[in-house]
Order: structure tokens, then sequence, then C-alpha cells
């Protein structure tokens, strides 16, 4: 199994930008996608962003303010989160599906594996 790892959560205010990374154990980059998804509270699991077999898919509300990367040879991928809102508040979750090859965020869900959640807070 895939385990992962992940850091890099914290408090901001409105504006600012934290850095989530993640590094995987087992993960294949030509076979699986890995990404990040989000709850907030009371609310639903919502996919952030992924790569897919070198595709990079947003969910619309970070695209412009998200950039995902990769160190494919540390097998670790990196979340730059700028320009923070509110709505962003959320336990980040790094995770991945196994044998998947997706171009749209709504198909990355049910996830194979999933590490321990990293608390981001956004302060107005």
């Amino acid at each position: 199994d895939v385990q992962l790892q992940a850091s890099g959560g914290g408090s901001v205010q409105v504006g600012g930008s934290l850095r989530l990374s993640c590094t995987a154990s087992g993960f294949t980059w030509d076979r699986d996608t890995i990404g990040w998804f989000r709850q907030a509270p009371g609310k639903e699991q919502e996919g952030v962003a992924c790569i897919s077999r070198g595709n990079l898919v947003y969910t619309d509300s970070v695209k412009g303010r998200f950039i995902l990367s990769s160190d494919n040879a540390k097998n670790t991928i990196f979340l730059q989160m700028n320009n923070l809102k509110p709505e962003d508040t959320a336990v980040y979750y790094c995770a991945v599906n196994y044998q998947s090859v997706l171009d749209d965020i709504a198909l990355f869900y049910d996830y194979d594996s999933w590490g321990q959640g990293t608390l981001v807070t956004v302060s107005s």
C-alpha cells in the first residue's frame, strides 16, 4: 500500500500563502493519480488538485491561486496556496488513486490511500 506523509498546514490571514508537501512511498507516477482533497467542517470532501500521469488538474475555485508541483525523484508533491480565502479553511489530505488516469477533478474521489490531514485556517 501507498503511505503518505503530509505537512505544511497552518494559520494565515486572507491573502496569505502556505505550501503543503506530501511524500508518498509505493506510488508510481505513470500508473497512479496523486493529489489533495480537503474537508471543511460540515461539508463534504472536495478534490482540490491532482497529478494524473503528468496532467495537472484543479478544481475551479483554486485555479489561478494554487499551484501543484512534484519532485518525482523524491516521490513528493507540493501544493503552493496563494491568495488564500476564508473558504479555503479545511483539513487538507494527500491521497492516491491506484491505476487511474483522469482529466477532471470530479473524478478524483474514492481514494485508495490517504495520509493524515493537515489543517489550513484562513482568517479575515
